[in-house]
């Protein structure tokens, strides 16, 4: 039966409003249209049908077991526009879709994460992802499509006349230590005090650890001997427990361990010598044009800078 295809919006509209009002003239009102054409409207539709649709009764207009079907479905199809519509106009200005994002851990945790649930008050039919991963790994993900945009530092071997980038912050490196550390206990801990103690470090090369290294080294101090490796979060906080080991972190992740609401019992150790990170960028690739969404995103991060 190719007749539905024949039917627009209206004419299921005007059928909905015959079953809500029970009279054609006061549907016909409540449309805009005249009862003339409401009438020829109406034979029409139940000319293509091939069935009467609506029988006059009393009570006033009631649908037929035809009309009874086609307004089901005419229900359910005008409510699969409607959505469509929202839908439609969500994803052109940006309150729907989704966002990939990576970044390096403190701003992450410090910025991103802010951001987000600002976003997803404003648009919460965004879907986000973030990832989190050394500078090196996200521009490189950036260079794959993987990512919409990063936080980041520009590795030195990267082109970054291909990249958009827009300064952000700088990180403050913290000391975190177990609650019963002895170092607790000192105020301005120097260096050399520092360097008796085993530390858990990043990699060499990773930008936290080059500003404790050299720290130690504008002291004239060798950096420290005992060191165990490992970029892992998890690892960290597995060795900091029951040891006396230090663990260079952003501040803003030391924030989050030491905040009284995740309970993990660790603290910052009060250092003489400030240790800052060389500055992260937001970086997003020149050729690609971001979606509505991550405009949306990338907008509201700017604004948290």
């Amino acid at each position: 039966m190719q007749f539905v295809r024949t039917f627009k919006p209206i004419h299921l509209e005007f059928l909905l409003k015959i079953q809500e009002v029970g009279q054609l003239q006061v549907a016909a009102h409540l449309l805009n249209m005249t009862q003339p054409a409401a009438s020829r409207m109406l034979k029409d539709i139940e000319e293509r049908c091939g069935t009467t649709l609506f029988k006059r009764t009393p009570k006033g207009m009631e649908p037929t077991p035809s009309g009874e079907v086609f307004i089901k479905h005419a229900r359910i199809v005008l409510a699969g526009l409607d959505s469509l519509e929202k839908e439609i106009i969500a994803l052109a200005t940006g309150m729907a879709g989704e966002v990939r994002v990576g970044s390096v851990t403190g701003p992450a945790i410090g910025v991103l994460i802010p951001a987000m649930e600002i976003l997803r008050e404003r648009a919460p039919n965004i879907s986000v992802t973030i990832d989190v991963a050394p500078s090196v790994d996200l521009v490189r993900g950036l260079d794959e499509g993987k990512f919409d945009f990063v936080m980041a530092r520009v590795p030195p071997t990267h082109d970054s006349r291909d990249l958009h980038v827009h300064p952000a912050r700088n990180e403050q490196v913290r000391l975190l230590v177990n609650e019963v550390h002895p170092l607790l206990s000192h105020s301005n801990v120097t260096l050399e005090e520092l360097s008796h103690y085993p530390w858990i470090m990043q990699e060499r090369g990773s930008p936290i650890r080059e500003a404790v290294e050299t720290s130690f080294y504008a002291a004239g101090l060798p950096p420290p001997e005992r060191v165990v490796n490992s970029s892992s979060l998890l690892i960290a906080l597995a060795l900091l427990k029951g040891t006396d080991m230090i663990a260079p972190l952003s501040e803003e992740v030391t924030g989050l361990m030491t905040s009284e609401g995740l309970g993990a019992k660790l603290r910052v150790i009060n250092v003489a010598v400030p240790m800052s990170v060389s500055p992260y960028f937001i970086i997003r690739d020149r050729s690609r044009e971001l979606t509505p969404a991550a405009t949306l995103f990338y907008e509201q991060l700017l604004a948290e800078i």
